[in-house]
């Protein structure tokens, strides 16, 4: 691995930083100062310091988190929570989400240092399937479980989407099933009155896409409002059910082989 890298994916700095620390003979490779950014060293056997401390490279990590409503995905906002700020300092370094959930949709959120992973899987070519779970207001009927798994317009900026899986659970006035569905929030403009007395469905949908707020405009395009949504699957990989809304772990080897056939693992 080039040195200028191996710092880098170290947190030291940049790749432009290190080259300069580099070049201004602050790194030393097994007590010797090297100038040359792109000398190759071996990882886990080359000893690297920076102002005499010895750094160690993380490897790449792959963390699977539950994420909780009311949480964006992003690294860093001013003004709502993030992901992020249920790692602590240490576990966060160098970590990013994988894709995205919405504010209120819950569960499965992959987060990794591996940038070649994070491609991999958001790539539209390999087709990655997400499986949600969903409640809805509306009912949806053969014909519209129809539309949705064969693709369906979900707006003028957007072609039609790609074919869908349904499975309905079970469906019902809100009032019968009220006790059944999750916490959730919503934007009450879009809500009717009487609530109690509109029908409601659960069910499974999985995609193979990642627009913009696709299950909700897919349902939305069918005359469904989804009121609670959580992502449980992305390829063959499932929310672990030990994890509580808030809580991570690491991926094992492989996990994070299984959800990656395309591609080679290295260093983990």
């Amino acid at each position: 691995m080039r040195l200028d890298k191996y710092l880098a994916e170290s947190y030291v700095g940049s790749r432009k930083e290190v080259r300069n620390l580099i070049i201004d003979g602050l790194i030393s490779v097994n007590g010797e100062l090297v100038y040359d950014p792109a000398i190759e060293i071996t990882v886990k056997v080359d000893q690297i310091r920076y102002k005499d401390e010895v750094i160690v490279y993380p490897g790449k990590r792959y963390i699977m988190f539950n994420k909780p409503a009311g949480c964006i995905t992003a690294k860093i906002d001013e003004k709502h929570k993030t992901v992020m700020d249920y790692f602590t300092k240490e576990d966060s370094k160098g970590l990013f989400p994988v894709g995205r959930l919405d504010k209120d949709t819950e569960g499965l959120l992959l987060l990794t240092n591996d940038g070649e992973f994070d491609h991999q899987l958001m790539h539209p070519n390999h087709h990655v399937s997400k499986k949600y779970f969903f409640w809805c207001l509306g009912t949806i009927t053969e014909d519209k479980k129809t539309l949705l798994e064969n693709g369906i317009s979900i707006g003028e900026d957007d072609n039609t989407t790609c074919p869908a899986k349904i499975e309905i659970i079970r469906s019902g006035r809100y009032e019968e099933l009220e006790e059944q569905i999750p916490s959730y929030t919503y934007d009450s403009k879009n809500m009717k009155n009487n609530t109690y007395l509109q029908m409601v469905t659960s069910g499974y949908i999985t995609i193979t896409e990642g627009k913009k707020h696709q299950v909700k405009r897919m349902l939305k395009a069918i005359g469904c409002y989804v009121i609670y949504l959580k992502r449980f699957q992305i390829g063959e990989l499932e929310l672990d059910e030990k994890l509580q809304p808030g809580d991570y772990r690491v991926l094992t080897r492989k996990e994070v082989e299984n959800i990656t056939p395309f591609m080679k693992i290295d260093n983990y």
